[in-house]
């Protein structure tokens, strides 16, 4: 029984379904009834599910893969889309968006996280929705070996002045003593990709008690 085995069977325990069983699916995966082995076709049934307002999940620890269930190994039960090369399913452990939906459902404030695989997303609270008042967030992405390249797809931050109120800092390395590759941040627009000079980096967030914007959403790979 592995890791995340126990931990998506958990999921389940705290409410969630399949995340191909989600009522958006078909928006994202294609699902091959005709593959599947007979008697098991339940498996693969669509529920009118609450999203909570965050993103198919193709990573998810709740996500089959492409031959879960299959009448032949070769023949796959679940093809995403629109492209079909993509990754689906592990059981490696929680994916972030895991984590964000918990955190979500059960209203938790937590935003913080460590992150050691390969590659990865990194999300602030509540995103697309605005972030949550008096935050002091810390993400950590620490690999075995090479660079960490970053990249954000969305940055919406309340602004003010020198960024005194929210704001978001990286550090090249595991703490706040590191030197920072990005100092204090605020207001909507494009952030420049940051690569880290080790095999660490840490990401800070930091609100007020205003909320006027819905955060950020980033990813990270090894560096070349």
């Amino acid at each position: 029984m592995t890791h995340g085995s126990v931990q998506h069977e958990l999921n389940h325990a705290l409410g969630f379904f399949h995340e191909q069983s989600r009522s958006d699916r078909d928006n994202y995966v294609t699902v091959l009834l005709d593959n599947v082995l007979l008697g098991t076709a339940s498996n693969f049934q669509k529920y009118d599910s609450n999203n909570l307002g965050l993103e198919y999940d193709y990573s998810s620890v709740m996500h089959y893969g492409r031959f879960a269930f299959s009448k032949l190994n070769n023949l796959p039960t679940i093809v995403p889309k629109p492209d079909a090369s993509i990754n689906i399913g592990q059981r490696y452990g929680l994916s972030t968006l895991d984590i964000a939906k918990i955190n979500k459902l059960y209203q938790c404030g937590l935003c913080r996280g460590l992150f050691s695989n390969s590659t990865g997303s990194i999300i602030s609270s509540n995103y697309p929705n605005n972030y949550p008042k008096d935050t002091d967030c810390a993400w950590l992405i620490r690999i075995p070996s090479n660079q960490i390249f970053l990249q954000f797809s969305a940055f919406d931050v309340q602004a003010s002045s020198d960024c005194v109120s929210d704001y978001l800092r990286i550090y090249d390395g595991p703490s706040r003593s590191s030197p920072l590759l990005l100092d204090r941040s605020c207001g909507a627009g494009q952030l420049p990709p940051m690569i880290s000079t080790g095999t660490s980096m840490l990401i800070e967030f930091v609100s007020d008690n205003m909320i006027e914007a819905t955060g950020f959403k980033a990813s990270y790979s090894t560096g070349k």
